[in-house]
């Protein structure tokens, strides 16, 4: 990234693109110093296509047609297209490979919907209730070659409430990875967050523990 260049993102989704939106907004609204280049899915009927849409974003389309590596390629294609400085996965259902993740290593963030390095993979929020954990959150992490189990640079924390469901625990969480995701990219974009020696590193400092932001305290959380 050139000095003048804007921070450029790219986002990929796969459904109705919350964390998206939250991310496209704040770069809209100058909370983040960067711009979303492109969002793009695997699947054409993504809601989050026509949201970014509607915000004046570029998106595409890649489909599986031919198989992982020809899906992967096209993938690689299509972001190369738009020079992105940083990829965010925001709902992005498919597992990449070893050998695309290392192409990016240091240059990729997720959001996961669980206060890693517990419950990786789906369903976090059943797991969670059926476990009886008193508290749960989401954690935004690089990612690389194992499943959820990259550096995480910030997570946050909510209650499990008497009564919880699926549903309310989910949405809960969600409303904090709508803060807490942007605030990490805007890092990013200040060049305070950076990938360093399998890390992460925040103004100079390795991360050798998640930052932890508690929204407990906060009533509807």
């Amino acid at each position: 990234m050139s000095a003048g260049t804007p921070f450029r993102l790219a986002i990929l989704i796969s459904g109705r693109g919350s964390n998206m939106s939250a991310i496209a907004r704040a770069c809209l609204a100058g909370t983040i110093a960067a711009r979303v280049a492109v969002v793009i899915s695997d699947r054409a009927d993504a809601a989050g296509l026509a949201g970014a849409a509607a915000l004046g974003i570029e998106t595409a389309t890649v489909l599986q047609p031919g198989g992982a590596a020809a899906f992967e390629h096209s993938l690689a294609g299509a972001l190369e297209a738009h020079r992105p400085d940083m990829i965010a996965l925001a709902g992005f259902m498919r597992i990449l490979s070893g050998r695309f993740v290392d192409h990016y290593l240091g240059r990729m963030l997720n959001i996961h919907p669980s206060l890693l390095p517990a419950y990786r993979g789906l369903h976090t929020h059943a797991r969670v209730l059926a476990a009886g954990d008193t508290e749960h959150g989401a954690s935004v992490h690089f990612v690389t070659g194992e499943l959820d189990a990259g550096p995480v640079v910030l997570q946050s924390k909510v209650a499990v409430q008497p009564g919880d469901t699926e549903a309310t625990l989910s949405a809960r969480v969600q409303a904090t990875e709508h803060i807490i995701y942007p605030r990490v990219l805007g890092w990013c974009a200040q060049g305070r967050l950076a990938w360093h020696e399998g890390a992460a590193w925040l103004d100079g400092r390795r991360l050798d523990a998640p930052i932890v932001e508690d929204f407990r305290a906060a009533g509807h959380y």
